[in-house]
């Protein structure tokens, strides 16, 4: 089956909506008034589209030369097949082509494996986000840049 990683056209953003709140509202009970903010109309969304459908999405927001990455949710039939790291692939690339030198995200603890496989680093403290752990990860756009000694 075709798979398509693309950014997200006006009209489809009610179907990303649906899968967040699929996810992050039924799924893992986030509080619906935390799910839905005013990124979201200034954000760059993205979808994960199989068979024509619409499966995941994320969304990208660009302050700068930062990105931050966020909301990134895949349904749950369709985890485990590597959409999802796709899609942060995607993600990296129109952020790159856009000029950004660093992406960050906030990382539920649950998930810093998956993010760390693509070059994030995990940093700070955890903290709360709709009621559930997560850390800030990092990620140098041009390459994940060498520790100093």
């Amino acid at each position: 089956m075709l798979t398509i990683y693309r950014e997200l056209q006006h009209g489809e953003f009610s179907q990303a909506m649906k899968i967040r709140l699929e996810v992050f509202v039924e799924e893992q009970q986030v509080p619906l008034e935390e799910e839905h903010d005013s990124h979201d109309l200034t954000a760059t969304h993205f979808g994960v589209f199989q068979g024509g459908s619409l499966v995941g999405t994320g969304r990208l927001m660009i302050q700068e030369r930062i990105g931050t990455i966020g909301r990134v949710a895949i349904l749950r039939e369709f985890r485990g097949l590597g959409l999802g790291g796709e899609l942060i692939q995607a993600m990296i690339k129109h952020a790159k082509d856009w000029g950004v030198e660093e992406l960050l995200l906030g990382a539920q603890v649950q998930a810093l494996g998956f993010y760390e496989k693509l070059g994030f680093r995990a940093e700070g403290p955890v903290f709360q986000d709709g009621g559930i752990d997560h850390r800030i990860m990092r990620y140098h756009v041009g390459g994940v840049k060498e520790m100093e000694k």
